[in-house]
């Protein structure tokens, strides 16, 4: 087998990796979706769950990721950017989860979409990271942009959780938590779990080698 024969056989077993699990996250998100539906909640409730917003969005990261591989097409910086936001936000889903949520009650929410959207997807992405590191060099403060969306996401769910009665997560309501300063201590941790985790995946795709050309 040449090296070109290699290359081929590695660039086609990453496009068929991330279009598998970019459309298993999809079915999942959608199969629950149907579900929710199905019971008369709330769709913007659904939509407010941070769980269900990564998920789509490593999807499309994961998707757009296999079509620019089959098109040969080099990301850009803003394009690693982008998917290291998908990459840490996934990665903070299963981190939060586990740690946090493992114990509460997951009410409709099917088993197997709870082991995709929560353990497998995060664990996918962050593979596809290290396997297939970022080809700009990020410099740290990149972790910035990162932080964008984990940011916006907490101050929306506190405020509509404040205005709405609709708390997704029982760390973001202050009646389960002792008021709000229990709510800005369990921010205060995770943004701490955020930082060290982005800038780890950070370094390591700053040093792991490219295995796909």
């Amino acid at each position: 087998m040449t090296v070109d024969d290699r290359r081929t056989g590695r660039r086609s077993a990453l496009i068929a990796f991330r279009a598998f699990f970019g459309l298993l996250t999809l079915a999942a998100v959608g199969t629950q979706l149907t579900v929710h539906i199905q019971h008369a909640f709330s769709v913007v409730n659904f939509f407010s769950y941070f769980t269900n917003l990564s998920n789509l969005f490593a999807a499309g990261v994961l998707l757009i990721g296999a079509m620019r591989l089959m098109s040969r097409r080099e990301p850009t910086v803003t394009d690693d950017i982008i998917r290291g936001t998908a990459t840490v936000c996934m990665a903070l889903v299963g981190i939060v989860f586990t740690i946090l949520l493992t114990n509460e009650d997951v009410g409709t929410l099917l088993p197997w979409v709870n082991t995709v959207t929560h353990y497998v997807i995060p664990l996918v992405v962050v593979l596809d990271w290290l396997y297939q590191p970022p080809r700009s060099r990020l410099a740290v403060r990149q972790i910035g942009y990162w932080l964008i969306l984990p940011v916006v996401y907490s101050i929306y769910a506190v405020v509509r959780g404040a205005l709405m009665g609709f708390y997704p997560y029982p760390f973001f309501n202050p009646a389960k938590v002792g008021g709000y300063g229990g709510v800005a201590l369990y921010s205060a941790g995770m943004l701490v779990v955020f930082l060290v985790m982005s800038w780890a995946l950070l370094m390591l795709g700053n040093k792991l080698p490219r295995r796909v050309a």
